[in-house]
């Protein structure tokens, strides 16, 4: 313990009191404050290179892009299509289609929307085709799906019975698709316009009963109502092909909105097609487009 000590001479006395370690780290507190420097630091010359070496940059994390920015990506809205379709192979898109079912059939039951489901080994892998599905390219697209592409141009001697029926999601598209397959048109054999614009239904039924059609365009609920009343026969149809691709000027396409979607998903589920998606002795082709 220190002592105070005490020097006297004639003219001076200076007198020193005990130094405590609390004084000391009271001034070294000061010191600090005043020049932002601490004493501790000073012993400690690895913590100081440690602080003063420049820090790694921080790798910025790449945003997810979700569901809707992905689906938006894919919309080709010069040629009017949805290119994602043309990606899918059979079992993405039973999943696509049972995702919309589901999406916007709310209103049924669990069981219900169980029987809208079409299974992948009803639908055919198309996407080894590498063209764009416009318009233009779909009698190419036919071509490569049938066995005998000269068999397009024929019909079966029953009337109103088709080997083909393209469905679409509106009258306007379903028009412009019966002037772009007209080549598969000929004097024994017409593209029967199945839908509801502006042609009514006794008109179709009696075309129907007295003309040879070899391809029949249509909108889902026009079709039912045909092969309801028994004017449509598919006993001769060899494949159904949707109209998927296709987008109109509101980026919505035939399975983007409920109208035209649960319609779709009922046509494709019906027992005439139901049953021979998978029947080896006469086959149905369901192709999306």
């Amino acid at each position: 313990k220190s002592q105070a000590t005490a020097t006297c001479s004639k003219t001076k006395i200076v007198c020193q009191e005990p130094i405590h370690e609390n004084d000391i780290n009271r001034s070294a507190s000061r010191v600090s404050a005043r020049t932002g420097f601490n004493q501790l630091e000073m012993s400690n010359p690895k913590k100081r290179a440690a602080e003063s070496a420049p820090q790694p940059k921080k790798s910025k994390k790449r945003k997810t892009k979700t569901k809707f920015q992905q689906e938006d990506e894919a919309l080709d809205m010069e040629l009017g299509l949805n290119t994602l379709f043309s990606r899918m192979d059979n079992q993405l898109l039973a999943d696509h289609l049972a995702q919309k079912t589901s999406r916007f059939g709310g209103d049924l039951s669990s069981v219900e929307l169980s029987d809208l489901t079409v299974s992948a080994n009803s639908i055919q892998d198309t996407t080894a085709w590498q063209g764009k599905r416009t318009l233009d390219n779909l009698p190419s697209f036919l071509e490569e799906f049938t066995e005998d592409p000269e068999s397009l141009m024929k019909t079966p001697k029953k009337r109103g019975s088709p080997h083909t029926l393209i469905v679409a999601g509106a009258g306007l598209r379903a028009a412009d698709i019966v002037r772009a397959t007209r080549k598969f048109s000929s004097k024994d054999s017409t593209v029967a316009k199945l839908f509801a614009k502006h042609i009514k239904v006794d008109e179709q039924v009696a075309f129907l009963k007295n003309t040879k059609t070899g391809i029949g365009v249509g909108t889902p609920a026009r079709l039912m109502e045909l092969m309801d009343n028994g004017a449509l026969s598919v006993d001769n149809l060899r494949r159904l092909v949707v109209d998927a691709s296709h987008v109109d000027q509101k980026k919505r396409g035939i399975m983007d909105m409920k109208d035209t979607v649960m319609p779709l998903a009922r046509f494709l589920v019906r027992g005439e097609f139901k049953d021979r998606y998978a029947d080896e002795k006469k086959p149905l082709a369901l192709l999306f487009y």
